[in-house]
């Protein structure tokens, strides 16, 4: 099974279109260690021909140019793609957006959870992409689904979603919930586990994650790769950096550092490679050379980037 990272970054990408903040300005001056990244998004293929993406970002048609595996084959008719489905983990507009790119009456499939497709299915302008040649398909929570192309190829790739601690899309947060969560249901926010049909290799895809509870620890024992949340290093990384108001919780990510971060929640778990992605504009592992990035190397795990290629 090959993996292909598309996207390493959180929403906005980065450099963030309007955030100045130093690690920005370094990365749009090109400075040593801080390399550009688009918004997250990963491909997945069990025989490098059918391409299974998992979240759509708005980043998507750089993605592609930038991937030769995602474009039309020379000898492929003239309107094609080897995109067979794509797999949305929420409905956050980071990981949807990108679906209005891939307009144009080309066929492939659509799979998610009933909530997120109630979400695309109660926003017309998703219509762009007609039911009728773009199939939308539930994936039912802790079950074991082939992933099939429009026409019910096997793509020889398998997906199993499971709910993790998060929270609801931005734009459908009810205020007057605020002390439950906003309105977040299960289904809102899953991670997947990524496996091919003719062997047992799998991973582990979860780009947005609240907490590390006994479940997912449990779960992810005896990973051989898992590509995790690695939005914030410090939860409050965004205030004290001075360009937002929101902590990594009220945003539904739990940070990297700390006794309660996720590299100590996980430093007990057997997984062969670990993989932070998902990364904000203010997370100073974006640099290279930055004791946190040393710190999190340290620790065992890889700090993602785009093009970033994973064989199991």
């Amino acid at each position: 099974m090959r993996l292909k990272i598309l996207g390493s970054a959180a929403g906005g990408g980065f450099p963030q279109w309007n955030c100045n903040f130093r690690l920005s300005r370094a990365a749009r001056m090109g400075a040593e260690g801080v390399k550009a990244r688009t918004q997250s998004s990963l491909a997945a293929s069990a025989n490098g021909v059918d391409w299974v993406i998992f979240n759509a970002s708005p980043d998507i048609r750089q993605q592609i140019a930038a991937t030769p595996e995602l474009q039309p084959a020379e000898d492929a008719p003239l309107r094609s793609t080897p995109i067979a489905a794509v797999v949305l983990t929420n409905a956050d507009v980071d990981h949807i957006a990108g679906l209005l790119s891939l307009r144009e009456r080309q066929a492939f499939v659509i799979y998610a959870t009933r909530r997120v497709l109630d979400v695309l299915d109660q926003n017309s302008i998703f219509n762009v992409l007609d039911p009728r040649v773009v199939q939308r398909r539930e994936l039912p929570l802790n079950v074991t689904t082939q992933v099939l192309d429009w026409q019910n190829k096997p793509t020889g790739l398998t997906v199993e979603p499971f709910p993790v601690p998060g929270k609801v899309a931005l734009f459908m947060e009810d205020e007057s919930k605020a002390n439950t969560g906003f309105g977040t249901q299960a289904g809102d926010t899953i991670g997947v586990r990524i496996a091919t049909d003719a062997e047992n290799v799998a991973a582990f895809y979860v780009p947005g994650c609240a907490a590390v509870d006994s479940d997912l620890k449990t779960r992810l024992h005896g990973a051989r790769c898992l590509l995790f949340d690695g939005t914030v290093y410090t939860d409050d990384e965004m205030l004290t950096s001075g360009v937002g108001s929101k902590t990594g919780q009220r945003m539904g990510h739990m940070r990297i550092s700390g006794p309660d971060g996720s590299a100590a929640a996980l430093a007990d778990v057997e997984i062969g490679r670990r993989i932070y992605l998902h990364i904000n504009n203010t997370n100073p592992i974006l640099d290279e050379n930055s004791a946190e990035a040393e710190t999190v190397r340290g620790r065992g795990w890889e700090i993602a980037h785009d093009g970033m290629e994973v064989v199991l």
